[in-house]
């Protein structure tokens, strides 16, 4: 594991989102063409390996938030989830208790919905405290493409 490189790119995807440089001349297919800009260019990325090819461990996640919360980041950014929809199963979700105790030391959590709804028992990072968000379309289809690595900045 030694690396926080990701597997697959969805990692550096994010950060790019998140804090990657403006790209002039972006479209999606010749169309809405413009200048792409990320939520807060130039901002620092501190990256926490969590996944191994094996899957996320409970004990990993907690790893990492007490790595956050220890670094003093200001925002942190799941692009992970566990299935947890009542009180109950919050005490027991290891998401769930991180991102709490980030909360308790001022630290904003944002944290993906999943890709598998539209269910309740099929989104994640439900706990009240996790600023959750997902995206769809007005007919529940969601978009499959991808502009790929290529295009990452």
């Amino acid at each position: 594991m030694g690396t926080p490189r990701d597997h697959d790119g969805h990692g550096t995807h994010v950060a790019a989102t998140a804090a990657g440089s403006p790209v002039a001349g972006a479209s999606y297919y010749g169309l809405a063409g413009g200048t792409a800009k990320s939520g807060s260019p130039g901002s620092m990325i501190a990256v926490y390996r969590i996944c191994t090819p094996c899957g996320c461990s409970g004990s990993a996640i907690m790893k990492a938030f007490d790595d956050a919360i220890a670094d003093e980041v200001d925002i942190i950014n799941l692009s992970i989830g566990q299935p947890a929809g009542t009180e109950d199963e919050f005490s027991r979700n290891s998401i769930a208790i991180g991102s709490f105790h980030a909360l308790e030391k001022g630290i904003f959590v944002v944290g993906s919905a999943g890709n598998d709804g539209p269910l309740r028992e099929t989104v994640v990072n439900v706990a009240p405290w996790i600023f959750t968000v997902a995206a769809t379309t007005i007919d529940r289809n969601i978009e499959t493409h991808s502009l790929g690595r290529e295009h990452a900045n």
